[in-house]
């Protein structure tokens, strides 16, 4: 391939440290310059988005992420605010550093309260971390068990982390760990920081707290490494916090340019939505060559299927929009699904990213003149070239090292390429009806499980008898809890010849 197709298909800027390469896309170079006027509306829209406009009509709210890491392009005298509260965390960091016995951080969060800070936790970790950072995210009480129980909570902080104080899961980790702070006879509240909106339920409950810092209804979940949310965690365990937010800011500029041509973030929504024919039919897999990226996967997953998984446009009209994340690491990949994706379905196209400093240079030679390097190196690029050949497409990012700026630069460049996309196809990126349509469904199936205990006696009886003294319109669901009350001795199990006879009855006293 000449490397002048490259200059085309694709995007660089040394300084920043980033290569983007979409010959290997299947674009021309007549799709690009068609793609300019496709993209001025998208341009538009982020402009007006980062200007304070309604960004989010469902909930009329604006989105404000990008001002987190350059405040003074926030409107309304938020730049202050954002200022503050950055200062305030940081200070807080400052301070549980100078108490040595605190060695460990406890993250009590889901969703963008975790996911992203998972990601650069495990991305940017070295073994001499000013603390290890460890989290609940979940309502897994077996999970509660295998984290809570091995720390020494003298030397544990927790960090709480949940805009509206109510999310269920969040609530539940708060709990159980309050719970085995009380059975140490360790005072909680001095363990402990809470993130939170301002009058929020648990900033109301953390008033006694180490500390709060605040979170803003114009910052969503999946957008909030930026904040206190990322940049908290960042400071406790050591990592470079202000890179980061230099890393994205310096890729918030470049991504700016109204030019699809010259904006990284414009070409990869632009290859988006030409592999995936405007509506996601195909999968994005992602193959990043560093074990650090590993969990890079899961947090695109929540960002890019979360912003664009939509039924409705702004329009409200029904489309069933949204691009399917999943990946692993290479060379994983290579003795696992890449076999599929060479000979099986065409039914995705891949991400390659690769990373030019190894990051550790005392490796041996397992070969002569090579080292493991050169063999991860060979396998990306080898792999590469054979999906190529098989006729499957992909794009690839590559970085110059992997580092807190680089990582920052990276996670500013899906944020924006996520937003075009999202208005390229029309869909507000910035809801998620599904999740609280989920949300309720719980809470129904939930408060079946005391009216199912009521309706139990001594004597053993069907599903289908006790789903109708109980009210549960779905047999199905009320078999299912009252199997796990039954695995967990909350009732008697005399087992059937399937589902249908199998017969429930109230634990003995």
């Amino acid at each position: 391939m000449a490397l002048e197709r490259m200059d085309v298909l694709g995007w660089r800027n040394v300084a920043l440290g980033v290569w983007l390469d979409l010959t290997t896309t299947g674009l021309s170079p007549a799709d690009l310059a068609g793609a300019e006027a496709d993209f001025v509306l998208p341009f538009r829209a982020m402009a007006d988005l980062e200007a304070g406009s309604i960004a989010n009509p469902d909930e009329q709210r604006r989105v404000g992420h990008y001002w987190l890491r350059t405040p003074e392009i926030a409107p309304d005298g938020l730049a202050a605010v954002i200022d503050a509260a950055r200062e305030a965390a940081r200070a807080v960091a400052s301070a549980v550093h100078q108490v040595s016995e605190l060695r460990t951080v406890l993250v009590l969060g889901i969703g963008g309260s975790a996911l992203g800070p998972q990601f650069v936790a495990d991305a940017l970790a070295e073994p001499d971390d000013r603390m290890r950072v460890v989290f609940l995210d979940n309502t897994d009480p077996d999970g509660f068990s295998r984290v809570l129980g091995p720390l020494d909570l003298e030397e544990t902080l927790v960090v709480c982390i949940s805009k509206s104080g109510g999310t269920a899961e969040t609530r539940n980790a708060l709990l159980e760990t309050q719970a085995a702070y009380a059975r140490a006879e360790i005072p909680f509240e001095a363990h402990a920081i809470a993130i939170t909106g301002e009058g929020s339920a648990l900033w109301k409950a953390a008033e006694g707290w180490r500390a709060r810092l605040p979170m803003w209804d114009w910052v969503g979940g999946r957008t909030s490494l930026a904040s206190a949310v990322g940049l908290l965690p960042m400071w406790l365990q050591g990592i470079d916090a202000d890179a980061f937010l230099a890393g994205a800011a310096a890729m918030d500029e470049v991504t700016r340019i109204p030019h699809v041509s010259r904006n990284p973030a414009a070409l990869l929504a632009l290859a988006w939505h030409h592999l995936g024919q405007g509506r996601g039919a195909r999968d994005m897999v992602m193959l990043p060559y560093r074990d650090r990226l590993v969990l890079l996967s899961r947090y695109l997953q929540q960002l890019v299927m979360e912003s664009l998984g939509k039924e409705k446009d702004l329009a409200g009209r029904i489309v069933h929009q949204g691009l399917t994340v999943y990946g692993n690491k290479g060379s994983t990949d290579q003795h696992a699904y890449v076999q599929q994706l060479r000979e099986g379905p065409d039914d995705y196209f891949a991400t390659f990213i690769g990373v030019l400093d190894d990051g550790y240079h005392g490796g041996v030679e397992v070969d002569p003149g090579l080292d493991a390097g050169d063999y991860l190196q060979g396998f990306f690029l080898g792999t590469r070239k054979a999906l190529s050949e098989g006729g499957h497409p992909s794009l690839t990012i590559l970085l110059s090292q992997l580092d807190a700026y680089r990582v920052g630069a990276l996670v500013a460049l899906y944020e924006r390429a996520v937003g075009l996309y999202a208005f390229r196809i029309n869909v507000n990126a910035y809801n998620q009806p599904g999740v609280e349509a989920g949300k309720k469904a719980a809470a129904e199936v939930i408060a079946f499980k005391p009216r199912l205990l009521a309706a139990l006696d001594d004597t053993p009886a069907t599903v289908a008898v006790l789903a109708e003294r109980a009210g549960v319109s779905d047999q199905s669901v009320a078999w299912f809890l009252l199997m796990r009350l039954g695995a967990n001795g909350g009732v008697r199990y005399f087992p059937g010849a399937g589902p249908w006879t199998d017969r429930f009855a109230a634990a003995p006293e």
